[in-house]
């Protein structure tokens, strides 16, 4: 930034050729190693979804390793350990690696063309996400490769992968790898929903998004509070391995069952978070296909909000048989058959909508034939493992793997290559050559139902899961060899699947815009799409799938909308009002730059530290992260006032530095929702561990000390009101930023002593979980701390002034949330020692 007068009108460059150039000479991400520093969302979603093939082709291999093994009882492919790694590793990658970052990818690619935005709200934040899940992933494939990868399966069940029964760093591999590749699902979730709810273009209120636009903002909301219940059980059970601080021990007051609970309230969730998306996708391409709208708009959004709440009411569906109470078991049964309802009216408005119109005989088509059909059967096996008696008796045999595969390959794969060959021509430019394409299908198809329709007949007769080898006598012998048969054709049909897919890309035939006529906004879009997507923004009166791309497109190519001109360098798109779509403020993005690929970096260096225990580098590498995440600062910001701007169609707003609630604003409250499950799930597993572990507290622990709790208590309340003073004036804003920096230093000390003072962590849960509280406490007063001395620097350098609060008002949320999350946490070790001779067993 400069301290010169940003301009605040624009020059309409002369001719739409003029404005292209004008328009790619600023979004470009350049050629070369340059593109390593592309921050632009066409990018990132490409490179998310072509690193998801990877992986899914690793875990593709992983699975025939298994089938290989399985096919004879006298099979000595693998012995047990490499097969645990194995097996292990294929759970991970697909349910890791690929769905979720798949879907994320294209989401990222998608949303931005369909809600008539030229990038994503952080577009920063999602390289950084690419950087972190590539890192994250190889971490975990190297580890494979180097006979050191988890062999817990993908659940890592307690006290299995507890150190006395895991002593080697196979499971550390898992937690720290999973918590990096994690960062990623969240940062993701957070841009995903801000984009949709504040970038959207004006005029397209909630009820006229599209229906993608619906199920991914649903999905993301899910991220949000599925993914930190796994990360703190993650981190839980990383400090018991390195620190012996004892959560899941049971001998010193812990629960492996916590360990469960915590993973299930995301493990479940996240098979909902893998099929909406595919879902969407259906909702898009299958009205598109039929030539006609789709049906039942409304309450396909009413469904789809519906499955999500029910989806975190579902976690012990997995736990039937750990010893729930009875009571329990009729709730979370009734629960897990009710979510069949949201399920069902998605795909009787699919049918209404195919019904109602003219299906094309194409290749997407084909592959929503095969959705239909796998997941509708994996849905039947759904109910049936709802109900009590019948899980009980099918509990953790390959029954319930058939069911899982026939969900999630139905539910997801088959639909996202639906998507594919939808998609394709719009990322490439190029339509099918579909050689190879129905081949390749029926291969697929095929294979797929003799390996998994063959499971559900092995489970029925007992087999196992997670076995590497079985008794001749047992009779699975040839259900195997036909599965594993069954298992090598779909990998041939998928190794067509991707030559077709080169073959399209390499050989397709081009083509100008919307070879299927849909009717979404991203068809209006030249393909393949500019850095920019659009050289001017639409304005919408109709619903975003209601639209003629072909006459809309050359319109905006032409510049007859908004923001059809260059102004400043500056990188702009529009900001609107969450749920009427009116106009609200000019959002400023920012350049391409290497930081997020160097911040991965260091990141990647923090984990790697922990997990070759030289804790020494930890805090270095940590605070080599906060100051490059300070460094992406500078490049944001007004140095003074410059109010309305013009944006076209004779219409002025503000830039979003000048606007109280701009989309980094809003990111920050949804990443302290994140915050708050997490916590949330702190404080439950310490009062699950009450109830469910014998002697819980034991009277004589006593971990309640008034004095330094008081003092931290004030200190935070102090901060959350220096905070509030603060406000962009010249004297109370550097007042209230010392105020609230020498407060949370003061909490920071009263929390150390704290820490210092709490007896034995590593002899009991109940003095482990009362540190673990502090620590958070502790944690985030410090952070307050760093953002109190951040907004004075952005004071000292002119970026605040009194209409330029915005650094204040993120600051103030944390100061904000610390202070209410702090008073809960320091009132947590009295509340917890009044329990003492009331719960446990």
């Amino acid at each position: 930034m400069t301290d010169a007068r940003p301009e605040t009108g624009y020059t309409t460059p002369k001719t739409a050729v003029r404005l292209h150039h004008e328009l790619e000479a600023v979004w470009g991400s350049g050629r070369g190693l340059e593109r390593l520093s592309a921050v632009n969302h066409t990018v990132v979603g490409k490179r998310f979804m072509v690193t998801a093939l990877v992986f899914f082709a690793i875990g593709g291999v992983l699975a025939m390793l298994i089938r290989a093994q399985l096919a004879s009882t006298n099979s000595a492919f693998l012995d047990a350990a490499q097969y645990a790694q194995v097996f292990t590793m294929h759970g991970v990658i697909m349910m890791f690696l690929f769905a979720i970052p798949f879907f994320e990818g294209l989401a990222i690619y998608l949303l931005p063309k369909m809600l008539g935005a030229r990038d994503l709200a952080f577009p920063r934040m999602s390289a950084y996400g690419y950087w972190c899940y590539l890192f994250g992933g190889s971490f975990l494939v190297l580890a494979l490769v180097f006979g050191i990868a988890p062999d817990g399966g993908w659940f890592m069940y307690t006290p299995l992968s507890s150190r006395p029964y895991s002593p080697g760093i196979n499971a550390d591999v898992w937690l720290l790898g999973i918590t990096f590749v994690e960062i990623s699902a969240l940062s993701a979730a957070i841009e995903i929903m801000v984009t949709i709810l504040k970038l959207r273009s004006p005029g397209m209120s909630l009820t006229r998004m599209p229906i993608f636009a619906w199920y991914m903002l649903v999905v993301a909301a899910m991220m949000l509070i599925g993914f930190p219940p796994l990360i703190l059980g993650s981190i839980l059970l990383e400090v018991e391995r390195a620190f012996d601080l004892p959560f899941f021990d049971p001998t010193r007051g812990g629960d492996p069952l916590l360990w469960q609970h915590l993973f299930w309230l995301f493990g479940h969730p996240e098979v909902y978070i893998i099929f909406l998306p595919a879902a969407g996708a259906l909702s898009t391409i299958i009205p598109v296909l039929c030539r006609t709208r789709l049906e039942g708009y409304g309450l396909i959004v009413a469904a789809i909000v519906a499955m999500a709440f029910l989806s975190f009411g579902l976690w012990v569906h997995h736990m039937y048989t750990v010893g729930i109470p009875h009571v329990a078991l009729s709730f979370f049964s009734a629960a897990s058959a009710l979510v069949a309802i949201p399920t069902g009216i998605q795909i009787f408005a699919w049918l209404a909508t195919m019904a109602h119109g003219k299906p094309r005989h194409s290749i997407p088509m084909l592959h929503v034939f095969g959705f239909f059909f796998v997941f509708v059967a994996g849905g039947l096996t759904g109910v049936m493992l709802a109900m009590v008696p019948f899980d009980w008796q099918a509990h953790d045999t390959h029954f319930v793997v058939a069911h899982l595969h026939y969900v999630l390959v139905g539910g997801f794969v088959f639909p996202m290559m639906a998507a594919a060959y939808y998609w394709l021509p719009h990322i490439t430019g190029r339509q099918p050559v579909q050689h190879l394409s129905k081949p390749a299908f029926w291969l697929v198809f095929i294979g797929f139902n003799v390996t998994f329709f063959i499971m559900h007949l092995t489970g029925l007769r007992g087999m196992p899961r997670r076995v590497f080898e079985y008794p001749q006598e047992a009779g699975w012998e040839v259900l195997n060899f036909i599965s594993s048969v069954g298992g090598f054709v779909m990998t041939i049909g998928f190794a067509l699947v991707a030559l077709d897919l080169i073959m399209l890309i390499r050989h397709g035939r081009p083509f100008r815009r919307d070879p299927w006529e849909a009717g979404t906004l991203e068809w209006a879009t030249p393909t393949p799409p500019p850095s920019y997507n659009f050289g001017s923004l639409p304005h919408f009166d109709t619903r975003g799938d209601a639209l003629e791309p072909r006459k809309l497109g050359p319109e905006l190519a032409a510049g007859r909308g908004y923001l059809g001109f260059m102004r400043n360098g500056w990188m702009e798109t529009l900001s609107v009002e969450m749920v009427s779509g009116r106009l609200d403020h000019v959002v400023i993005l920012p350049r391409p730059t290497f930081l997020p690929l160097w911040t991965a970096m260091a990141t990647a260096v923090f984990f790697a530290s922990l997990l070759a225990k030289l804790y020494w580098l930890t805090p270095v590498a940590f605070v080599a992260v906060v100051i490059l995440f300070f460094l992406w600062t500078p490049s944001t910001g007004l140095k003074q006032e410059i109010g309305p701007l013009e944006i076209g169609r004779g219409e002025r707003a503000l830039h979003h530095q000048e606007v109280a609630q701009p989309p980094s604003w809003w990111a920050v409250v949804f990443a302290l929702a994140a915050n708050a499950t997490l916590y949330t799930s702190l404080v439950f597993g310490a009062f699950f561990l009450w109830l469910s572990a014998p002697n819980w507290p034991p009277p004589d622990l006593d971990f309640t000390f008034v004095l330094p709790s008081l003092v931290a208590a004030v200190g935070l309340t102090m901060a959350a009101i220096a905070g509030r003073m603060a406000n962009g004036q010249p004297g109370r804003t550097v007042s209230g930023l010392v105020v609230a920096l020498v407060a949370h230093l003061a909490s920071v000390g009263a929390v150390a002593v704290l820490l210092m003072s709490i007896p034995a962590p590593t002899g009991h849960a109940a003095s482990a979980a009362a540190f673990a509280v502090a620590v958070y406490v502790g944690f985030h007063a410090a952070i307050g701390a760093v953002l109190a001395i951040y907004g004075l620097w952005r004071w000292n350098t002119g970026f605040i002034g009194p209409s330029r609060v915005l650094d204040l008002r993120i600051g103030r949320l944390w100061h904000d949330y610390t202070a209410v999350a702090g008073l809960i946490g320091l009132a947590f070790p009295f509340v917890l020692q009044s329990l003492t001779g009331i719960g446990g067993r």
